[in-house]
């Protein structure tokens, strides 16, 4: 963990220095980051959220510990040295066992801590905000740090057990959903000073009656909302003016920096702007995966110009079938108008598409097409027609001549605007 303890060390010395975590299990999301930091020199932050992987299976039908596995597999095919991967788990606690009672949902999210920790996760969000079935609305301050503080004795005791490295934690949760607002009206509202300070003192109070008051120093950082956010189609810009009196804050708490979730789709100079008022932490997901889905496409445009009809892979009418299939992970976040409907499910910010990349019809046609174009390699003209940056990355020698070439630069132009955010740099 000492890539993140360096960062916040970095950051209170004055240097605009950040990290950015890659919050997918995409298989070739996963993959494209990882050709991506090895291009870079970089350390890869790979995060899980307890909805993807959990000791169920999640929607991935992963566990801690298979994901690790299939993690380092991928690592040691495209060459990266596990030692450069930090494997996180994000919004760990009772997030997937809201319909359950208190009780039974923070056991269950025990033997969840547990598992992230024996397998080697390092970054551990403690995120006990969600009030489960039988939870005042919202769970009071003192119950959320006490339900972290709960789990962070699991954690300990799991890393001393195992003889893995002592993770560090983050603690806190934004205002807006994970993976983006439902409403594109929403008008953010950004967390005050007060309350951040209120969760920080809380907690650190909690942690000493339980006994971890040595396990302060390795919370590194505190997730508020800096009033960046996107809907479905809308996308709100970070504001410094208005993040000005949380960053002041921050810098005051030693060994902690804040943690930016939802800053898919910001500028670089807003990513940079954020790193620069002390969102050391930027996480990004749904965008990596809008760019493969624009990419795989953008694929099947140029299948549809170049391959004969009988052998397209109709990736797009096979993802949108199993949408409407399962439509348990879009149904309530979207219109109810069809055609607004049609839209949502292909083209919003919030990318719920990605859910249905797994299902097994729709990864053979993925397969499929990405067969047909390295069978038949389309023309310079249709690259250029479709995939624009990817034609002028080829002409360049930046990238070769691959199907998954092309998939992995779209990824990688996204992520490049992190790497150039989190570059350490003298704050004016």
């Amino acid at each position: 963990m000492k890539v993140l303890l360096d960062m916040v060390k970095q950051q209170k010395k004055g240097v605009c220095s950040g990290v950015y975590a890659v919050c997918t299990s995409n298989p070739l999301v996963i993959e494209a980051a990882m050709q991506h930091v090895l291009l870079h020199n970089e350390t890869l932050l790979l995060e899980a959220t307890s909805n993807q992987v959990n000791q169920d299976g999640g929607y991935t039908g992963m566990t801690p510990k298979d994901f690790r596995k299939m993690v380092l597999a991928m690592a040691n095919r495209v060459g990266l040295n596990e030692h450069r991967i930090i494997l996180g788990g994000d919004h760990l606690g009772p997030n997937c066992w809201q319909h359950l009672d208190a009780e039974e949902a923070m056991q269950k999210s025990e033997i969840l801590i547990d598992q992230y920790v024996r397998a080697g996760f390092g970054k551990i969000h403690l995120d006990c905000s969600m009030s489960c079935s039988d939870d005042p609305i919202p769970l009071g301050d003192h119950d959320v740090a006490k339900r972290a503080a709960r789990l962070c004795l699991v954690a300990e005791k799991a890393w001393k057990d195992s003889g893995s490295e002592a993770p560090v934690y983050v603690i806190g949760t934004e205002v807006p959903v994970p993976g983006g607002t439902q409403d594109d009206s929403e008008e953010l509202e950004l967390t005050s000073v007060e309350d951040a300070n209120t969760t920080i003192a809380i907690h650190q109070k909690t942690f000493a009656e339980a006994g971890l008051s040595y396990v302060w120093p390795r919370i590194i950082g505190l997730v508020v909302q800096p009033g960046v956010e996107f809907g479905l189609h809308k996308i709100d810009a970070f504001i410094p003016e208005k993040a000005h009196d949380l960053s002041e804050m921050i810098s005051h708490h030693e060994n902690m920096v804040f943690e930016a979730h939802s800053t898919d789709y910001q500028t670089q100079q807003h990513l940079t702007d954020l790193v620069s008022a002390h969102f050391g932490i930027l996480k990004v997901g749904p965008w990596l995966t809008f760019a493969f889905r624009e990419a795989c496409f953008a694929l099947e445009c140029i299948e549809q110009e170049w391959i004969a009809a009988n052998d397209w892979s109709n990736l797009k009418n096979t993802l949108l079938t199993a949408m409407h299939t399962n439509d348990s992970y879009w149904k309530k976040y979207y219109s109810q108008d069809s055609r607004q409907q049609e839209l949502d499910c292909k083209y919003s910010l919030s990318d719920r598409i990605r859910y249905y990349w797994p299902d097994k019809n729709v990864d053979k046609a993925l397969s499929q097409l990405i067969e047909n174009l390295e069978q038949n390699p389309p023309p310079l003209t249709l690259i250029s027609q479709y995939m624009p940056e990817q034609h002028n990355a080829l002409i360049a020698g930046e990238i070769d001549n691959s199907i998954k070439g092309f998939i992995f630069h779209k990824i990688s132009l996204v992520l490049k605007q992190y790497s150039a955010a989190c570059n350490p740099q003298p704050v004016n």
